[in-house]
């Protein structure tokens, strides 16, 4: 079993700036893949960024340029760095851990509005 805590959502302007994090507890071996992910209202979960084991990222073209992921493998945490935020940034976070299998967090509400 493999529970979550996840933070840093809210109501940000456009233009602003928030910091995701995720920090993964219990069943945990070795950590391969650990990422993140967002559902809109009205649209499919997609994906937004990963990072490998081995500190290799990889972004999708909505956010390269302005989200930044990390990793602390000391602490099984994934964090999300969201700068110059979008209105159509606005969705529900997922953070995604892949070590024998893939888990998902509950998910945490970003809102970019004026």
């Amino acid at each position: 079993q493999v529970q979550f805590v996840e933070s840093g959502g809210g109501l940000v302007q456009p233009g602003g700036s928030l910091r995701l994090s995720c920090a993964a507890s219990g069943s945990i071996f070795a950590i391969n893949v650990m990422g993140w992910y967002r559902q809109a209202p009205g649209k499919q979960r997609e994906w937004v960024a990963l990072v490998t084991r081995d500190g290799i990222t990889t972004y999708s073209d909505s956010v390269k340029g302005r989200f930044t992921i990390s990793r602390d493998d000391a602490k099984n945490t994934v964090y999300l760095q969201m700068n110059s935020l979008e209105p159509e940034d606005t969705a529900v976070y997922f953070c995604n851990v892949v070590t024998r299998a893939a888990y998902w967090g509950q998910g945490i509400q970003v809102t970019v509005s004026s």
